[in-house]
């Protein structure tokens, strides 16, 4: 049996191998052929030739990685372990900064690689596309985003919309007028907002029409400028529907549009405005799709597990 000996010279051990050996307990996982034992500074790793090599490569990457950033998490391992190099792991320099100082001294920052790409594309592009599942915070730093731009003046305003497709559920029993019934549809919005912007705040831009929160039905006939926009559960649009929110756009103004793809409550045989919209607009310069997957799931552990799981009932459907 080959041994292979690897020594962290520059790399405080205990951080690089995680809590209770949490990172090296991940190598075990995706190098199961391998004996891998840690020990001080110090990685013994017995097995093939062939896999020994592959696995000082990526071990180097990791180190590399953690050099960088001195951070290493779940996610980075799991990508720099599949991945094909360097660009399906590591971002632009600059994407990794503070967004927003939120409530409670709170800094608000991209987590993963392609909320850092979403960043950059942000930077670069007015209009741009996040698609991915749920808890990849498409969403979450769309509103950063937003909150940053508006902070920094440079735009006057925020506008968030949904179209207000229920999820399976009736909206028309709840009581109240039409906002009261919208509120809870739109409460993804308002928690995002609330972590970034003090509650005082945030209610004097609401009522000052400074942050604007409605149903897609609200944007018909306006234009959109000086706005930073986001059109979240961009998947529940009928083609008009995004056709009429698209062409909204206005001078000086910042366009985001999310969704998820493998979520869609419209009825049969209607054809969804964000899946014809990323045929039709692919090659479109100015316009950039940034694709999140489940290794951006940066709520409970549990949900990468569940995403997996309903992959492989949807896809033997």
């Amino acid at each position: 049996m080959n041994e292979l000996i690897l020594e962290l010279s520059e790399i405080n051990p205990r951080e690089f191998f995680g809590q209770q050996n949490e990172n090296i307990d991940l190598l075990k996982k995706y190098f199961p052929k391998l004996k891998i034992v840690a020990r001080g500074n110090k990685i013994k790793v017995y097995g093939d030739e062939e896999l020994l090599d592959e696995f000082d490569k990526r071990f180097d990457m990791l180190t590399e990685h953690f050099i960088k950033y001195n951070k290493l998490d779940e996610n980075t391992i799991e990508r720099v372990l599949t991945s094909n190099g360097q660009s399906d792991y590591q971002s632009p320099e600059k994407s990794g900064e503070t967004l927003v100082h939120g409530v409670s001294g709170r800094l608000i920052k991209a987590q993963t690689v392609n909320q850092r790409r979403l960043v950059d594309a942000a930077k670069k592009n007015d209009m741009v596309f996040a698609i991915g599942p749920a808890g990849t915070g498409k969403t979450y730093t769309g509103v950063a985003l937003a909150v940053k731009a508006l902070k920094e003046k440079q735009v006057r305003r925020i506008i968030l919309t949904r179209p207000a497709v229920e999820a399976g559920e009736n909206l028309g029993f709840l009581p109240g007028d039409l906002k009261e019934k919208l509120d809870p549809y739109m409460q993804p919005l308002y928690d995002a907002l609330r972590d970034m912007i003090p509650s005082e705040k945030l209610e004097h831009f609401i009522d000052n029409g400074t942050i604007q929160i409605a149903p897609m039905a609200f944007m018909r006939g306006r234009t959109l400028d000086n706005a930073f926009v986001i059109l979240d559960e961009a998947q529940n649009t009928t083609h008009a529907q995004m056709k009429m929110f698209l062409t909204r756009m206005g001078k000086n103004a910042k366009f985001l549009i999310t969704g998820d793809p493998g979520q869609i409550d419209l009825p049969r045989r209607t054809i969804s405005g964000l899946k014809e919209a990323l045929l039709i607009l692919n090659n479109v310069e100015g316009i950039e799709v940034i694709y999140l997957d489940d290794k951006d799931v940066i709520r409970h552990k549990l949900v990468k597990k569940v995403i997996d799981a309903y992959k492989t009932i949807e896809h033997q459907n």
